[in-house]
């Protein structure tokens, strides 16, 4: 305990409701001592360990050694890290624990400050017994954002419930190599759909009370073969243009108040030292007022993996200069080392307070410092993390997610047929999660406790449906024996028809095929997968080809002979019966890839936001075509695309009018297409609206994505779809380095997918060069109208 005495918190005023919150912050800060100010800057993990399989790399050099907890938490804290999620506790009994912290941490200090409690949340709350929902590859290939910001409510409530205050979600990182392990993670490779789906799930998080924490800023994604935490070697203009306009995003359209710097080093300057982005960017530019948090461990990293910093002392230093405010996961280079450095006068108090008032402030905007603030709350005792409501959420966004990519009449299965379900994961419930999931994450290192959840598998939910079903794995998921392989193959060939369900297995740092510091040499599925296929392929009975994996992995000419191929993004607990439905038709697929299939396993992956060169051309013999493009998806039913018009000041222009239809470089473009559903049952089509810029002054993507929206419609059904384009949705970064607006010819397609346009409409930006900035228009406006069908008259 302190051995100071207490304020009277009667009269303080950073406890008045009726003062703005920076002024309440300032009355505090200017009270504390240097001790209690850096105590607010850094988080503690209590029970993590310091050894053991569960450990990540280089945590065993920062969790040893840290002091008892009534030392630690003598001059206050700023941060508990995962007390849910860091081993599994019943929900209701975690709560009361956490509040009991809270009120020894309230107690031990001064000023009576909680905690602020941060968790993961990016596949659900990542604590025992709460929904596991799709990873965010799913919910990018459901192209619905409402849904997903349904999503992030449900899942910000139960945090909020239990006494959590930020969430470590999303990632928006934009994908740009599919062998980096954290793929599974993000939204896709584009980033418009990034950036939208992205920033509904800050809203959905952020309006249940729980702060939402934007990851990686920025770049961790573009790191040089694929590798975790690797250098970057990125441009000014791939940095503006493709990774950060999420980040843009999420923060103005979304709110987020909470950022986590990158691990990676751009052009050799590590990010947690970059004070151009951090600051410079981020804050005077942005205008962003939250919190910056390190990710875990990335201020000593300064020093032991990117040797920028002498010592622990140096690397504080350099992370305070560069604007990270709180030191996560628990204390270290912000603790005894950042004071002693002060005292010497090796660091300027001045960047303490300057993030200490971020800090406080933040606290006193969720309610901490509030009179009537509690610890628990009244109905603790009902707390539920996983209901129906939750389950209903994501079993709808799993539907959602699958993609069909092909399909020659095998599916949906037909009732009566004897079906084999072979491969390694149809009978694995892991294999449904993401590498953030709580049982993937944490409960693989507490199997006595079990899942804490009922997560069907593929085979479960298939055998209610199909009764004439046999199962055989065939291999496993890693590993070179193929000895179960003849079995696989002669149930396959005694069969109807084979599904045969192949793809990863998540974990962290090597335990999985797919997930954090999981990263792959090249795209061929693990162990002896593609092997198992070759054989089943080879029975000749028709065989639908189901990946459940966390990235895309290469579906070269070996596997065309497959009848129908469907990809599917770790779905979540719900997932197995998502997968069932659709397989047997009582759900029409409607998801649409949020990365493209290579077709070549060994060939360097590249995205589908190419500049010319950067796609099939006569002057290399390496032709970099997909298998199939982003934004491809199939139906089991049909749709028509008619009467695309782009409507001007001038009033409509059709394709084939002969001069491009006028679009003002500060005004809007608008277009229209009519979508009929001409099958015979209900689905959904995804419209896609693509930006093609044929001559411009730096190399642009022949096309990027502009604008979607689903289109729900039963059989004979039509729809007008309108998209409103603001023209700052065209700019890039010119030769000056700026963003501009640039006059000239473009085009914009609706598509089926980024290499199926159904439409071409040519226009033509008009006016002089326009420069513009943060502030612009990022989103394209989108409107469905249902159409009345006319009866035929008699």
């Amino acid at each position: 305990m302190t051995s100071q005495s207490p304020v009277d918190s009667d009269v303080a005023p950073w406890r008045d409701p009726r003062m703005p919150s920076p002024e309440r912050a300032e009355a505090l800060v200017s009270l504390m001592t240097l001790e209690e100010k850096i105590a607010q800057l850094v988080g503690v993990w209590v029970g993590a360990e310091a050894s053991g399989e569960g450990v990540a790399p280089h945590q065993s050099d920062m969790i040893d050694g840290t002091p008892p907890w009534t030392d630690i938490i003598q001059h206050g804290l700023g941060q508990l890290t995962r007390p849910f999620g860091t081993a599994p506790v019943d929900p209701v009994l975690g709560a009361r624990s956490l509040a009991a912290s809270q009120a020894q941490i309230m107690a031990a200090s001064r000023f009576g400050i909680p905690a602020q409690v941060h968790e993961e949340c990016l596949t659900g709350f990542a604590a025992w017994r709460a929904t596991v929902y799709p990873t965010p590859l799913g919910w990018g290939a459901a192209f619905d954002p409402e849904l997903v910001e349904e999503m992030a409510g449900r899942i910000g409530r139960s945090m909020r419930a239990a006494g959590v205050h930020q969430g470590l979600a999303p990632v928006l990182d934009v994908t740009r190599d599919y062998r980096w392990g954290r793929t599974e993670e993000t939204i896709g490779e584009d980033p418009y759909l990034v950036g939208t789906t992205g920033a509904a799930y800050v809203r959905g998080l952020e309006r249940a009370g729980v702060v939402a924490t934007l990851k990686h800023f920025a770049g961790y994604s573009a790191s040089r073969g694929g590798r975790n935490l690797a250098p970057v070697p990125m441009g000014h203009r791939e940095l503006a243009d493709v990774i950060l306009p999420p980040f843009e995003m999420a923060l103005r359209l979304g709110g987020a108040r909470s950022v986590m710097n990158s691990y990676a080093e751009i052009d050799g300057l590590p990010v947690a030292a970059d004070e151009a982005l951090l600051t410079g960017l981020l804050r005077d530019e942005w205008g962003f007022t939250g919190t910056v948090v390190a990710d875990y461990f990335a201020v000593r990293f300064l020093q032991t993996l990117h040797g920028v910093a002498g010592d622990a002392a140096d690397a504080a230093r350099l992370a305070l200069r560069a604007g990270i405010d709180v030191e996560l996961p628990t204390v270290d280079a912000f603790g005894p080392p950042l004071v002693a450095a002060v005292r010497r006068g090796d660091v300027d108090e001045a960047l303490i307070d300057r993030a200490l008032r971020r800090v406080l402030t933040q606290k006193i905007e969720i309610g901490l410092l509030d009179e009537d603030w509690r610890e628990l709350p009244d109905d603790v005792a009902n707390l539920r993390l996983d209901d129906e409501t939750s389950q209903d959420v994501a079993v709808r966004l799993a539907r959602e997610s699958v993609v069909l990519l092909r399909n020659t009449g095998v599916l949906p299965l037909p009732a009566g047929q004897r079906v084999a379900l072979v491969g390694p994961v149809a009978d694995d419930p892991m294999a449904l999660l993401g590498c953030y999931s709580f049982p993937n994450h944490v409960g693989v290192h507490h199997s006595e406790y079990g899942l804490g959840l009922d997560i069907p598998s593929l085979r479960d939910e298939l055998a209610r449906r199909v009764p004439l079903l046999t199962h055989v794995p065939g291999c496993a998921v890693t590993g070179e024996d193929t000895s179960g392989i003849p079995a696989a193959v002669a149930a396959a060939a005694a069969a109807d028809v084979c599904v045969l369900a192949v793809g990863d297995r998540a974990g962290m740092f090597g335990r999985g095929t797919s997930g954090e510091g999981c990263d792959a040499a090249d795209l061929r599925l693990p162990g002896v997968q593609a092997e198992l296929v070759r054989a089943v392929l080879a029975t000749g009975t028709p065989v639908v080809l189901v990946l459940m994996t966390g990235r895309p992995y290469a579906l070269g000419p070996e596997f065309d002979t497959a009848a129908a191929v469907v990809q599917a993004f770790f779905l979540g607990q719900r997932g197995g019966q998502a997968l069932a439905e659709v397989l047997t038709g009582a759900v029409n697929p409607s998801g649409r890839l949020p990365v493209s299939v290579p077709r070549d396993a060994g060939g360097l992956p590249g995205t589908y936001l190419a500049p010319p060169l950067g796609r099939r051309n006569k002057v290399s013999s390496v032709d970099p075509t997909p298998a199939y493009p982003f934004g491809h998806g199939l139906s089991y039913t049909t749709f028509d695309w008619s009467d695309a018009v782009a409507v001007g000041p001038a009033g409509e222009v059709h394709p084939d009018a002969g001069e491009p239809a006028v679009w003002p470089v500060d005004g809007e473009a608008r277009v229209r297409i009519t979508i009929r559903n001409t099958g015979a049952r209900a689905g959904s089509e995804v419209v896609q609206l693509y930006l093609h810029d044929p001559v411009a002054q730096t190399t642009r993507p022949v096309v990027r994505l502009v604008g979607y929206t689903r289109v729900p419609l039963e059989p004979g059904e039509s729809a007008h779809v309108t998209f409103g384009v603001p023209a700052d949705v065209a700019s890039f970064i010119g030769l000056s380095g700026q963003r501009i607006v640039e006059p000239g010819d473009v085009e914009l397609r609706l598509g089926r997918s980024s290499a199926d346009a159904a439409a071409t409409l040519p226009l033509r930006l008009t006016g002089a060069e326009r420069q513009v900035g943060h502030q612009r228009e990022l989103l394209t406006s989108v409107r469905v109208e249902p159409l009345v069908a006319v009866p035929h008259s008699a």
